[in-house]
């Protein structure tokens, strides 16, 4: 077997790569003219790409390597679960040992009485099977009519058909016909850049109660339920005020109304819980899980059903699952990565070490001359960029224009981070230490260096 760094010339592989493989969310003319970065390895924080130079995964994957790369526990529990069932599915009345186990210990993880799990593939898909559970569940208990799920608007929940439906990203509902049908969305609590002058408390009662105005124009007896992140992701790391969850709570209990929680980038230690609805206070009835279940490492997803929705849907027979739903192998490695949360007291690592230190280093960087705003829960921020902070005004440039920038700049320095518009988020693995994050402190802060010299020499700094 060739060795995983004997790779083919770095153009050659991008050749290949422009001429036939589709990226997600990218324009293949321009990546094929400019050339794709080529990831050949990585280890505990930091990638390596085709040409041996070291970068800092500031985003740990798609928000999911909650452990870091390179854990061989993982890597040998998948060899083991390939050898012995590689594969069997859990339709027909039939089951296996790691889908079991695994089940039964999201249970113990999950708050409250979520303690049924329907597996997926993806967070999309769950949010898809959210999508149907709701509405049969209301159906089983004889509202049929109790089907329309509002969302918010930018709020990010996958891109398939349903879940991208569900999310409430402009971009993505300008193509392919969504949102579907008996889907709607509300404002979101973004007080940075929607809150004018209004106190951070009031916006934030402001925007919870836009549910309650919705609810009642469209009709109580025809909403299913509202869906939320606990904090926006791909948002652009949107926290809400505290006012915010405890008024959305008391709307969904008293209006009859479930409430699911997309826990897809929260969940599995990234705010310093094992759930955002543990550190935001949210009691939800469904919990979308992924991502950090299984740390990256391989496919997979869920939705987690309180007691009373799983007695529901489990009175009748519910026509949807998945061939990969419970897939043995991803099923073994969530459990050992689960395991390695646990024993190793990551959770703990970031509650009590790298969480309070990224912060303080963070609100550091919010006295930096292009930072307005520099928030951040747990193991997960935002830079809002402004020419003037104090009024929190945009820069005259098309929005995103200085995102870009300054996320060429972070590439260049050794450092993945992600922007969304202007804002440049993070959400690094969870395993960083006060040394990593020392590391990224210093790339960061170099890289808004050089965004600034470069507008201010382009004529963009006004």
């Amino acid at each position: 077997m060739k060795r995983i760094d004997n790779h083919l010339p770095t153009a050659d592989l991008q050749r290949l790569d422009a001429a036939h493989h589709l990226h997600p969310f990218t324009n293949g003319a321009e990546l094929a003219e400019k050339g794709a970065r080529v990831i050949t390895r990585a280890d505990g924080v930091m990638l390596t790409d085709s040409e041996g130079v070291e970068i800092l995964d500031g985003m740990a994957g798609l928000w999911c390597v909650n452990l870091g790369y390179g854990r061989k526990e993982l890597a040998e529990v998948a060899a083991a679960q390939m050898a012995q069932l590689p594969y069997y599915n859990t339709f027909f009345q039939t089951t296996h040992p790691p889908v079991v186990a695994l089940s039964a210990r999201i249970a113990e993880l999950a708050p409250g009485n979520l303690n049924h799990v329907f597996f997926a593939g993806s967070g999309s898909e769950a949010n898809d099977t959210n999508i149907r559970l709701v509405r049969h569940y209301w159906a089983l208990k004889g509202k049929p009519e109790k089907k329309t799920v509002i969302s918010r608007k930018n709020a990010y929940h996958g891109s398939s058909m349903g879940s991208g439906s569900l999310g409430g990203m402009a971009g993505m509902h300008a193509q392919g016909g969504m949102p579907i049908p008996d889907i709607t969305h509300i404002d979101q609590p973004y007080w940075y850049g929607e809150g004018g002058d209004m106190d951070p408390a009031e916006f934030g009662l402001a925007r919870a109660r836009a549910l309650e105005a919705e609810i009642d124009r469209i009709g109580e007896d025809k909403v299913a339920a509202f869906i939320a992140e606990p904090i926006q992701g791909a948002g652009a790391v949107i926290i809400p005020p505290e006012t915010y969850w405890p008024e959305i709570q008391r709307i969904c209990d008293e209006r009859d109304i479930l409430l699911i929680a997309d826990e897809v980038i929260c969940g599995f230690g990234r705010t310093g819980n094992w759930f955002g609805s543990q550190t935001l206070g949210i009691r939800p009835d469904i919990m979308t899980i992924a991502k950090g279940l299984s740390s990256g490492y391989q496919p997979i997803g869920g939705s987690v059903l309180s007691d009373e929705v799983a007695e529901v849907i489990s009175s009748d027979e519910f026509a949807h699952g998945y061939t990969y739903s419970g897939h043995p192998v991803a099923c073994a490695v969530a459990l050992e990565n689960l395991r390695l949360l646990e024993e190793e007291k990551v959770i703990e690592h970031v509650r009590d070490t790298a969480a309070p230190y990224l912060a303080q280093k963070w609100r550091e960087i919010g006295d930096h001359p292009m930072v307005g705003e520099a928030r951040i829960i747990g193991m997960m921020g935002a830079l809002e960029m402004s020419p003037d902070k104090a009024n929190r005004a945009p820069f005259k440039a098309e929005k995103g224009t200085v995102g870009l920038r300054c996320r060429e700049r972070c590439f260049a320095n050794g450092l993945v981070m992600r922007h969304v518009g202007d804002t440049m988020i993070i959400s690094p693995p969870l395993i960083m230490t006060p040394a990593d994050i020392d590391l990224l402190f210093e790339r960061v802060v170099k890289s808004l260096d050089e965004t600034l010299a470069g507008l201010k020499s382009d004529g963009l700094w006004a």
